[in-house]
């Protein structure tokens, strides 16, 4: 009876009397803005739930790629991750409504768009799985080449880089008449340095930091695509915390996020600032040019939601916004 007692009291505590130390993933190296706000929340929580919740920040990639961080973060090896929002794609396909290729022409439109649409974005992840705090700025990327591009024309005379697994962009591709190089990311330093590719499409933060730029010395200035990240932890692992502790986590990570938002912008324009510094010339393409490029980009969004990558519905709302903040 003493036993049965014992066993009684034991699953009537609540959940926050057990510690939890959520562990998250990232590419980001050690030392960088991102992970230092990251293990700043971390001391945050463990103050403000006296040290029931607190982070753990696997940073580098040492927990594998992507799809190896979700494997383990659906077995409970981890609970989150800090990655681009792509990463998630495949749970929530409507979240790529922002990432369309030539969509926002400035950034105003792009914070126009965001002020609706990020809060439709995380709940449609909590829908499927994932509690979400961003969207974390990642800038627009631009293409960047050996030789000076232009015209579609000129962009299919190259060796275009693309990421493995992107099938996204894959067809936005075939659109543009392009045979990209595929190859995971490690790999396109090597790749620039012995010619596999001379062109690639990225923000300013990654060609500066991996090295990208050194290998190429024009860039197409005209944004290809706005890019994000979020911190998304798996809601199972966020569900086993008490509704107080949630609330804690929801409150301190949301601040977290918007902080790395805002920093990530100022950091992303301060990159391109560097780019231009360090010899990238800007190649600019005349209006006949960009009207082609913006033809080609409006058949490859349509392509993108005839495959399920974006709903009707989603990509009408983003147009919406858009002609509102144009005038149109």
């Amino acid at each position: 009876m003493l036993l049965r007692l014992l066993t009684a009291c034991v699953l009537l505590l609540p959940l926050s009397a057990a510690a939890m130390e959520l562990k998250i993933s990232t590419l980001y190296p050690d030392g960088t803005a991102a992970v230092n706000r990251l293990k700043e929340a971390g001391k945050r929580l463990a103050e403000e739930t006296d040290g029931r919740v607190t982070l753990r920040v696997y940073a580098g990639g040492t927990m594998g790629d992507d799809r190896a961080v979700q494997r383990r973060i659906r077995i409970g090896q981890l609970h989150g991750s800090l990655a681009q929002a792509g990463a998630f794609a495949s749970s929530y396909k409507d979240s790529q409504v922002l990432n369309l290729p030539l969509a926002f022409r400035s950034l105003e439109e792009v914070d126009h768009v965001r002020a609706e649409l990020d809060p439709v974005i995380r709940e449609g992840f909590e829908r499927n799985g994932w509690v979400v705090f961003g969207p974390v700025d990642g800038g627009f990327a631009y293409l960047m080449s050996r030789n000076p591009v232009a015209s579609v024309s000129e962009l299919q005379r190259q060796k275009v880089w693309l990421p493995a697994g992107d099938t996204g962009s894959a067809m936005a591709a075939r659109e543009f008449g392009i045979s990209p190089v595929v190859l995971n990311l490690g790999a396109v330093l090597t790749s620039l340095q012995t010619g596999v590719i001379d062109a690639f499409a990225a923000p300013a933060v990654p060609a500066l930091t991996l090295q990208w730029y050194s290998r190429v010395s024009h860039y197409t200035d005209m944004p290809l695509l706005y890019t994000y990240g979020v911190l998304a932890l798996g809601k199972q692992h966020v569900e086993r915390l008490s509704d107080e502790d949630q609330a804690t986590l929801r409150r301190v990570l949301s601040e977290t996020a918007a902080e790395m938002d805002e920093a990530e912008r100022a950091d992303s324009q301060r990159a391109m600032e560097a780019l231009k510094g360090q010899g990238l010339e800007p190649v600019e393409p005349d209006a006949g040019q960009l009207e082609e490029w913006r033809k080609l980009a409006r058949q490859a969004t349509d392509r993108l939601v005839a495959g399920g990558e974006v709903s009707e519905e989603m990509l009408a709302r983003l147009n919406a916004l858009l002609d509102e903040y144009r005038g149109d």
